[in-house]
């Protein structure tokens, strides 16, 4: 299970903020990640509310943004977003002359509230 190390540099790197900008409390995080990118959003809650107890961060919610599987169509000459299993074919022009262009994003961290 991967996201338990994810969400303790999640946490390393909110704490380096917290040192820096003299903050002592964390409200709130937005996550985004890819649809593709083998994270799992229960799993990285599950990691969050055990390694956040006794920090700054413990209690704060997690807002996520999936971004979605995208392809691009070289017949198309379009990025077009996939609304659901990847596919092998664009689902436009039926053409198979594709690339993906998103979805496999790694977790970032977006935006903070803090006090």
């Amino acid at each position: 299970m991967h996201e338990l190390s994810l969400i303790q540099s999640l946490l390393t790197i909110v704490e380096q903020y917290a040192g820096r900008e003299k903050f002592s409390r964390v409200r709130s995080l937005k996550l985004s990640f890819g649809r593709l990118s083998c994270l799992d959003r229960k799993s990285l809650e599950f990691a969050f509310s055990v390694q956040s107890a006794a920090t700054i961060v413990e209690g704060a919610a997690l807002d996520f943004e999936i971004l979605p599987a995208r392809i691009y169509c070289f017949s198309c000459e379009e990025d077009i977003v996939l609304p659901g299993a990847l596919a092998e074919y664009c689902p436009r022009c039926q053409g198979q002359d594709i690339v993906l262009s998103g979805g496999t994003e790694e977790l970032k961290l977006l935006e903070m509230d803090v006090d």
